[in-house]
């Protein structure tokens, strides 16, 4: 039979101490790297500020109106489908100003290449160059309908500024700002609000902070009229 040392109140006190240490080092940590990021001095797209999460927004001038965030990566299979099937109804929903959208493009996919080179950031870039122009909805949308493999070398800055041009973004302002990776260090603002918010999948799409069911296959984000109730049961019809 084995037999266990009892625990006095100085080997409980000491154990309490060292458990709240750890905790207070890690919480430190977590804030430390959220700060450092969050204060970044990186340029901005149009539209975006750290009220919305560093989310590229449309219809920010509303006030009293439902909101959604969209959290996504180019490179995300799921998010392509995502898109494919309720891209309509939510330019509609932007049109019509019915809701506050705000989009935040994350990097997860491309963190995981292993030649260095984060084609989820290529992406998100190039989107925050053609919001500069007015064009993100439409560049947006050729990028996923353009999507190849993951970290497959597809999403080039080659081919992003070929996308571009589909969508009419020819100026030497555009092309310049996907080459030099204009917004590459936005993208890391946004994944630290990302972090705050416990966003660890994409795609993440909350009304209200709410996100969407993902309980059966046949959910909110992949039936598109099961995605319109959820978006009318929070007052957008």
């Amino acid at each position: 039979m084995s037999s266990k040392t009892p625990k006095g109140p100085d080997n409980v006190t000491r154990n309490l101490v060292i458990g709240m240490v750890a905790l207070v080092v890690a919480v430190g940590a977590i804030f430390s790297v959220i700060s450092n990021r969050e204060n970044t001095s990186a340029a901005l797209p149009s539209s975006v500020s750290q009220e919305d999460g560093y989310g590229i927004v449309f219809n920010g001038d509303l006030t009293g109106v439902p909101v959604i965030d969209i959290w996504e990566d180019f490179q995300c299979p799921a998010c392509r489908s995502f898109e494919a099937l309720n891209n309509e109804y939510i330019k509609k929903v932007i049109a019509e100003k019915k809701a506050k959208v705000v989009f935040h493009p994350l990097t997860f996919i491309g963190e995981r290449s292993s030649n260095g080179v984060n084609e989820s950031i290529i992406a998100a870039n190039a989107s925050a160059c053609a919001m500069d122009e007015g064009k993100f909805l439409e560049m947006h949308e050729l990028i996923y309908q353009n999507q190849g493999s993951e970290n497959s070398g597809r999403y080039s800055k080659e081919f992003m500024i070929m996308l571009g041009l589909k969508a009419n973004l020819t100026s030497a302002k555009f092309q310049d700002c996907v080459s030099n990776g204009e917004y590459d260090d936005w993208t890391e603002a946004s994944a630290s609000f990302a972090a705050v918010k416990n966003v660890n999948s994409t795609p993440t799409v909350t009304v209200n902070g709410k996100e969407l069911s993902r309980e059966t296959p046949d959910n909110e984000y992949n039936n598109p009229a099961k995605f319109q109730a959820a978006l009318a049961a929070a007052g957008i019809k």
